[in-house]
């Protein structure tokens, strides 16, 4: 699978350099041009990781990156024509997770990409137990367990329970489900979550969990129901 990369930067001539940097790489490539796109972007579409410039013309890197950061852990490559240590840190502390300061040999870009996407793949792997209150998600096994018993879920059925207990702060639209666990050969229908999301529910329910585990965002999606949620 291609990862995706969002690619954001006011001037068009930087946006279309790193282009050609990664254009070898075999990425798929995103583009936005000032902070407020970034920010609706990354609500409706799934990212393998971000390279934000931090001068935009509507809201600065640092304010986009502490905005991104509240509901979502997409790696971020902070770009700079500033090379002072307290832009680093100061990007660093907001949640960024690498810094490169303009002009960048392509190569450095290349290579700073590569270890952040390898960093979020180790990551990701170590993901495989997910414990919430009485119940239990197991990537590895693909196994279920409400208060120590198991629950028998159907693969997709699995795999929305397991992403949106994944990423506990994040909304996921009908749309960005379907891309992320439907087959491009399969039949998509947006009906189709909404039937699989009632299906969970019910056999967690019917096995004894106490709370629904899924909560509707209205007008928006699904995320999981944190306890901060059911307070």
């Amino acid at each position: 699978m291609k990862h995706k990369i969002l690619i954001v930067d006011d001037e068009w001539n930087m946006r279309n350099l790193i282009r050609i940097h990664l254009s070898n790489e075999n990425y798929e490539l995103d583009e936005a041009a000032d902070g407020k796109g970034v920010v609706k972007k990354v609500q409706h579409l799934e990212y393998d990781l971000i390279i934000l410039d931090i001068m935009l013309p509507d809201m600065d890197g640092w304010g986009v990156c502490s905005t991104i950061r509240k509901t979502n852990q997409t790696p971020i490559l902070m770009l700079t024509a500033r090379n002072d240590v307290e832009d680093r840190v100061r990007g660093l502390n907001l949640g960024a997770d690498d810094y490169l300061s303009k002009p960048f040999a392509p190569e450095e870009l290349v290579a700073r990409v590569n270890a952040l996407l390898r960093r979020q793949e180790i990551r990701n792997e170590n993901k495989t137990n997910i414990h919430f209150e009485n119940l239990s998600i197991n990537s590895e096994s693909r196994e279920v367990m409400v208060s120590g018993k198991p629950v028998e879920l159907t693969p997709k059925e699995f795999d929305i329970l397991y992403l949106v207990a994944s990423q506990p702060k994040r909304v996921f639209t009908r749309d960005m489900l379907l891309d992320k666990i439907w087959h491009p050969s399969d039949f998509r229908d947006l009906r189709a979550v909404d039937t699989h999301v009632k299906n969970i529910r019910e056999k967690l329910r019917k096995s004894g969990l106490t709370y629904n585990p899924i909560k509707t965002v209205w007008g928006v999606g699904y995320k999981f129901n944190t306890l901060e949620d059911q307070t």
